[in-house]
């Protein structure tokens, strides 16, 4: 598993406000492009993983710490990492760094719980966690 995964995006109008400056939610859509990529590289995409195994990414946290504005037409890396697996929940970190300056524009992290369509908590299937890097429950300590 990588530990680190990058996408890249480009402000679009439609994301700034009157001054050309992205408007703060967007940092949240360009976490979950972000999130949805990484999975993606893992052979994964969030409609199979709801439909065929019955698992949610349900948002229990979010944050984001703002230290630089982004602005209309700027080139945007948007940089994941798992903090943190277990068998019902995930945590991650994303940094957004202007992809021509380097700069560190946004941080933030959410926390999803693995949930069924019904919303009660559920453990990821066997082969989510294999790729995520999760370990097995330890079968002597089950008993």
């Amino acid at each position: 598993m990588p530990e680190i995964f990058e996408t890249k995006v480009r402000v679009r109008y439609a994301e700034t406000d009157q001054m050309g400056v992205v408007y703060y939610a967007n940092f949240f859509v360009w976490f979950e492009i972000g999130r949805a990529e990484m999975l993606r590289n893992f052979g994964y995409n969030y409609r199979d993983m709801e439909i065929v195994d019955d698992c949610f990414f349900v948002v229990a946290e979010a944050n984001c710490r703002y230290r630089k504005p982004a602005r209309y037409d700027d080139p945007l890396r948007i940089v994941t990492r798992i903090a943190v697996a277990t068998k019902r929940t995930v945590r991650f970190n994303y940094e957004i760094v202007h992809e021509r300056t380097g700069e560190l524009l946004a941080t933030g992290e959410t926390l999803h719980v693995i949930c069924d369509k019904n919303g009660r908590p559920k453990s990821l299937p066997p082969h989510y966690r294999r790729s995520l890097g999760i370990p097995e429950p330890d079968a002597a300590r089950a008993n």
